[in-house]
């Protein structure tokens, strides 16, 4: 079976353990029970010579056996398809599971049960009764899916049980492949803000590159055969009575990289309402919040390993599409997960490699070491804005003893001293909310309730 299109009819994956115990070995509770009353009549008519009895006994331990051997010998030409809709889904929302069977033998089926596997958190294991399928017809049913954690899920494989009229006797036949449902993080929008200090992700306010590589194109040049005539710079060639040609520009995407602390250590607690997959979800909304802004984009985990890795930079380049860089990096933190690293240096030696543009952190835990390592990162980027997540107020209860040590605060001041724009996330936060106040601090305006940033804006 093939998500989308038709599959191999279902094949019974007991023939190769011996046809006679397959069959028996689906013999339901009321069959056994048949079989058993059966045998215990025949016992009893040979003890008291009751020949009466004898026939009764044969008759119920025969029942269950014919039923097993009919549904045994059944061979029904069935194909299936499973569609989902959607493939993708964010983690609390539901997806649509939609399933179609079809008889492609000549002759009608007769009730068959339809069950498809699931994994637990996705819901019960969903099963259908179909009724009976003319020769060439289809059924299509339906049923819906939902997780709260992200991951990867396997759907499937599907089955097919058959069973008698009378109930004796249920075959398991099974398709052999299955679909994979992904669960991505949560994405929460963010309004347009102008955390880079620049107005769009093409235009006036950006870095521009020119068409033609080389310092001889710096400054308009004299013209040199092969050149287009297109570039010919009129004015410049009646000043100085020779064929000018003319440099040309093309705007250059501006660049923002997003960094993600996966440290084991920099996190406590697990469970969709953890410090984590807040930092994951939050990851996820600035990742498509910036590729909607026209912006290259690229995902960086501490481990120094760069999402979508197109080209030597790592960003995701005008060639590329901004839905399929999105898929990519969705994909990526459907299941990324801790690390077993536990230091920023990886990342940090990415990061040193060139101008980064923008850089969004989420950080877990600093201590002293790995914040002045942080603190270093602002080197090498045109701004910079860091949510910094407390995980011990994460698990502590809200009206818990608070750290007397305040080393949160400590880290916030080492890294705004380093020029980052640095917040902590209290447990609950809005990552809206967040957005616009590193707006404001960034523009120097702690009260207020306006954002600074403005149209086009990131």
């Amino acid at each position: 079976m093939t998500a989308g299109g038709t599959g191999q009819p279902a094949t019974d994956r007991g023939e190769k353990g011996g046809g006679a115990r397959t069959a028996l070995a689906g013999l339901t509770t009321r069959g056994r029970s048949f079989l058993a009353a059966g045998i215990a009549a025949a016992i009893c008519a040979y003890v008291l010579g009751q020949p009466d009895l004898l026939r009764v006994g044969l008759l119920l331990a025969a029942l269950p056996l014919i039923c097993a051997a009919v549904v045994y010998r059944t061979r029904y030409r069935v194909a299936g398809s499973r569609r989902l809709s959607p493939a993708r889904v964010p983690a609390g929302s539901e997806a649509r599971v939609h399933l179609r069977m079809d008889n492609v033998s000549r002759l009608p089926t007769g009730l068959l049960m339809l069950q498809d596997r699931v994994p637990y958190v996705l819901g019960p294991r969903p099963r259908f009764v179909l009724d009976r399928v003319e020769a060439g017809g289809r059924r299509e049913v339906s049923y819906r899916v939902r997780s709260d954690l992200r991951g990867r899920y396997p759907l499937g494989p599907l089955q097919l049980r058959l069973s008698d009229p009378f109930g004796m006797c249920e075959l398991t036949r099974a398709f052999s492949t299955y679909d994979t449902l992904t669960v991505i993080p949560r994405v929460e929008p963010l309004p347009p803000v102008r955390l880079s200090g620049e107005a769009k992700g093409y235009g006036d306010g950006r870095q521009r590159s020119l068409a033609l590589a080389g310092e001889d194109d710096v400054i308009p040049r004299g013209y040199r055969y092969g050149d287009d005539l297109r570039r010919v710079h009129w004015r410049l060639t009646a000043r100085y009575g020779e064929l000018m040609v003319r440099r040309e520009e093309q705007p250059q995407r501006s660049r923002c990289t997003v960094l993600l602390d996966t440290r084991g250590t920099a996190f406590q607690g697990a469970g969709p309402d953890s410090a984590f997959e807040w930092a994951v979800s939050g990851a996820a909304s600035v990742l498509v919040h910036m590729l909607e802004r026209g912006f290259s984009v690229r995902l960086l985990t501490d481990t120094g390993d760069s999402v979508p890795g197109e080209g030597a930079d790592g960003f995701a380049g005008p060639s590329q599409e901004s839905a399929d860089a999105a898929g990519l990096m969705m994909d990526t933190l459907a299941v990324v997960d801790h690390s077993d690293g536990t230091g920023l240096s990886r990342s940090y030696d990415v990061l040193r490699g060139g101008n980064e543009g923008l850089l969004v952190a989420f950080f877990g835990d600093l201590d002293e070491e790995q914040a002045a390592v942080a603190a270093k990162m602002r080197q090498r980027s045109g701004g910079a804005v860091a949510f910094l997540l407390d995980g011990d107020g994460w698990v502590r209860e809200p009206n818990g003893v608070p750290d007397p040590m305040n080393r949160q605060e400590e880290r916030l001041r080492m890294l705004r001293e380093a020029g980052w724009t640095a917040l902590g996330v209290p447990r609950g936060a809005s990552l809206a909310e967040l957005w616009r106040q590193a707006d404001r601090e960034r523009a120097g305006v702690t009260t207020g309730s306006g954002t600074s940033g403005g149209e086009g804006g990131a």
